[in-house]
């Protein structure tokens, strides 16, 4: 439970349906600096007015509620992870390290401590028997679809797992909480990740690494300006570049020369990616690709990315993506999810763009 309208009402559902729940949160990062006075804190999910939020609703619902601390785990797979792909050059998703490493591993385990069955979250995504296993598919509400963030789950996972509100839009969400009494039913979803106060990337960074400015080049290896250090960065960007003329866009991110590379708008678009750190939860994908081609599909290759027809072919244990049209800001170290309609075929990590 993050304390927030989602999963307060993931639980009043399961509680309605007859289950024998247990709310937990978990504690992944030490708020107390951020603490008023009062004992207070505000921002993002997970903090402390969220946990007291969380076992406000459990108690709402009548069912016991634990706080688990995994600030250590949190602190080495997720935080210390965002900080040395930041400093690689690439643009990290902490999200989705913190849903394979955190709520459907470290979670899942100590559910077991409890005797649980499954483990129930908030998200938009919905899971189906499949052929003897299970299938990831698409949250019914396409403005708030989480699938994107699952795509590391593995069968065994799927089975131990509910998605009470993959088949809801939020508004219904809303009507749920409201009509069970609870105070998380107008609360403001969270937008920021949870560790990086008011979503200030570049100030979190510089208080764990040294800065080491360096070179901004054109496309041809013209300096044409300084930046002031690669992690302010990331592909796409266009804004705090200090640059005269233009429009420069950020294009290319060399940390082995300290170098930020910028060109036109035009030079953004890829016509496909390589990625890695595979996880494919359709078999019958695998299979396909096994064969030398899988597609055409649908590629996501950022959360709020539309989607792209593109096919698929194997590249050692590496894929190569190969998009029907080209595409905007093809970002090394963000996830790129495989679809096939609403499933979700798996996914993996960007690397780098195809020209």
């Amino acid at each position: 439970m993050s304390g927030g309208v989602d999963s307060s009402t993931a639980l009043a559902i399961l509680k309605a349906r007859g289950y024998d729940c247990i709310g937990v949160s978990m504690q992944l990062w030490d708020y107390s600096a951020k603490a008023d006075p009062s004992g207070a804190t505000s921002g993002s999910c997970c903090s402390l007015d969220d946990i007291a939020d969380a076992r406000a609703a459990a108690d709402k619902v009548g069912v016991p509620f634990y706080v688990m601390n995994l600030e250590s785990v949190f602190g080495s797979a997720v935080v210390d992870n965002f900080v040395a792909e930041y400093l690689s050059g690439r643009t990290p998703n902490p999200c989705v390290r913190c849903n394979q490493l955190l709520k459907f591993d470290a979670l899942l385990k100590k559910a077991a401590a409890f005797e649980a069955d499954c483990l129930a979250t908030g998200h938009y995504a919905r899971i189906e028997p499949h052929a003897g296993g299970w299938r990831l598919l698409k949250g019914v509400d396409p403005s708030k679809d989480q699938s994107y963030f699952l795509f590391t789950m593995t069968q065994a996972q799927l089975g131990r797992t509910l998605f009470p509100l993959g088949s809801l839009t939020k508004k219904e969400v809303r009507e749920i909480a409201r009509s069970c009494g609870l105070k998380t039913a107008e609360k403001a979803e969270s937008q920021e990740i949870c560790f990086v106060e008011d979503g200030d990337y570049a100030g979190f960074l510089a208080g764990r690494a040294a800065t080491s400015p360096g070179d901004i080049t054109d496309l041809s290896g013209n300096v044409i300006g300084g930046h002031k250090g690669l992690y302010n960065y990331t592909i796409g960007q266009r804004k705090g570049l200090g640059l005269s003329g233009g429009p420069y866009y950020v294009v290319g991110i060399d940390p082995a020369g300290n170098r930020l590379i910028v060109g036109p708008e035009s030079a953004l678009y890829a016509e496909g990616l390589v990625a890695s750190g595979l996880n494919w939860i359709e078999d019958a994908a695998r299979a396909e690709l096994r064969d030398n081609a899988l597609g055409p599909v649908t590629v996501k290759i950022r959360y709020r990315h539309d989607g792209a027809e593109a096919h698929i072919t194997p590249d050692n244990a590496s894929v190569r993506v190969r998009f029907h049209l080209p595409q905007r800001a093809v970002t090394p170290g963000q996830a790129v999810v495989f679809y096939r309609g609403d499933v979700v075929l798996g996914g993996g990590w960007i690397d780098r763009a195809l020209e």
